[in-house]
């Protein structure tokens, strides 16, 4: 590779760890031209040298924080056993990262994808991100008639949207509970939707202190609130 290129990738290198530290840290409301520019330790005008303008940053951003989630996932499920467990653990991970980095999920989540060239591939990437990073266990699941292959996308698509509307709530600050409590309301949701609440490697204690709640589809039933029993 000639100088020329290696500068080139050094300082690209440069502009977009500013914006993933500004993103991770602070969300999208914190990104701007000067503010990357000065984290960066350069004028904004050579930002433009490197990058059209700073929707091209955060769309190579999306991709590198997919890519860190997908690694976070693979590191803290991979000690668990294949099929329910491993899979379980894989979305309680991915959880994980996004409550470890809230402006992760604002930009993946709850940011408006208009001003993105690329609108319609970045939203299908954030879209399946969950069934992604699990999609080798669902598989390995399938493959051992834990699940029927005609049932699993119902029951990605019941866990994506129990997963990502807790997370909304907690980060959020909808509810007042630790994360402990997430944690154990998530592993209810995913165990009843798997069909396996009451599973004594659980715990089932049943308190949410958003109100009472009752869900049902096709898969689950189950009341949720404080005076569920």
């Amino acid at each position: 590779m000639k100088n020329k290129e290696l500068q080139e990738q050094r300082m690209k290198g440069y502009f977009l760890q500013a914006t993933k530290d500004m993103l991770k840290s602070e969300g999208l409301k914190s990104v701007n031209v000067r503010a990357i520019a000065d984290r960066a330790g350069y004028s904004y005008a050579t930002l433009y040298n490197y990058f059209k303008d700073i929707n091209d940053l955060v769309f190579l951003c999306v991709h590198d924080f997919y890519a860190e989630c997908l690694q976070h996932v693979k590191d803290h499920a991979k000690k668990n056993e294949k099929g329910t467990k491993r899979l379980k653990a894989s979305i309680r991970a991915y959880a994980d990262f996004f409550v470890q980095y809230p402006g992760i999920f604002g930009l993946f989540f709850m940011e408006n994808l208009g001003s993105f060239s690329d609108k319609k591939n970045v939203a299908g990437l954030i879209a399946s991100s969950l069934d992604a990073v699990c999609e080798e266990e669902w598989n390995y699941c399938i493959s051992k008639g834990v699940f029927k292959a005609d049932d699993v996308e119902l029951i990605k698509s019941q866990i994506r949207h129990c997963t990502l509307g807790l997370l909304m709530l907690y980060l959020n600050q909808r509810t007042s509970y630790p994360y402990s409590e997430f944690i154990h309301q998530l592993n209810t949701l995913v165990n009843g939707i798997m069909g396996e609440v009451g599973m004594t490697s659980i715990d089932t204690r049943a308190t949410v202190h958003a109100g009472d709640t009752e869900i049902h589809n096709s898969l689950i039933s189950i009341k949720i609130g404080n005076n569920a029993k």
